[in-house]
């Protein structure tokens, strides 16, 4: 009886766990495609899931952090939904690569037009964004889901240090240490140019090696050479005496 009894404890423990965790992982995230650095660019994933048994999402309303604007942003195409992107003023305007940037991209939507997203189902919605803040170690950005029933669900909750998350939990980009390509590609390390370097003078040398190898080669051909005539010539000269000694 005691052994039944802590099977349906641990059963409905575990089932527990499972249901808050799916309720938990069924918000909407944002990740990007390899890693957002620091003052670079990156392309982001917004990926929405839906919730609901009985409705499909037809709307997704992304609003950009207006502590660090960003000045470029470039949706990607994605089948069956119009896309807006609306930008605002900027109380201190942007340096971008030389050039000042009096607005921002404040908000993008993305509004179903013969698409959805239906029960069991989730779509991604890729942007191209940056420069990237290098002072911030992550973007915060407040979604907004519509369900064609009406329906409206506000992923607008920061997470605190220290707290559970919440539970309609903002969507959060991680941005990692800068780079000192501005487009985020890691640039070659010390030791990878030193081995190029090594590398470089290791063809070198074999080049200089060869070149006096060959410059060798053809000198001795041409010693042999000349003593091969010479030594034709001697033969020649040597028949022709003994020809006339004999004829004499």
């Amino acid at each position: 009886m005691n052994i039944s009894r802590i099977a349906l404890a641990g059963g409905v423990a575990a089932s527990s766990v499972l249901l808050l965790a799916g309720t938990a992982s069924a918000h909407v995230s944002v990740q990007p495609q390899g890693e957002a650095a620091k003052g670079g660019y990156a392309v982001i994933n917004f990926k929405v899931p839906n919730e609901r048994d009985d409705a499909s999402t037809t709307k997704l309303e992304v609003n950009f952090p207006t502590d660090h604007p960003l000045a470029s942003v470039m949706p990607q195409p994605v089948p069956g939904w119009n896309i807006e992107v609306t930008k605002s003023k900027l109380a201190k305007p942007l340096d971008m690569h030389g050039k000042k940037i009096n607005e921002a991209v404040s908000k993008v939507t993305w509004t179903a037009d013969g698409g959805k997203i239906g029960p069991g189902r989730f779509q991604q919605f890729p942007l191209s964004v940056g420069q990237l803040p290098e002072d911030a170690d992550q973007l915060v950005f407040k979604a907004i889901q519509t369900y064609d029933n009406k329906q409206v669900v506000r992923w607008i909750e920061e997470q605190k240090d220290g707290a559970q998350e919440p539970e309609s939990p903002a969507p959060v980009l991680k941005l990692t240490a800068a780079t000192d390509d501005a487009h985020g590609a890691p640039a070659a390390s010390g030791s990878d140019s030193a081995d190029k370097n090594a590398a470089g003078d290791h063809a070198k040398d074999e080049q200089t090696t060869a070149s006096a190898s060959s410059s060798s080669s053809d000198t001795t051909a041409r010693v042999l050479g000349v003593v091969g005539i010479v030594v034709g010539a001697a033969g020649v000269a040597f028949g022709v005496l003994a020809g006339r000694r004999r004829t004499a």
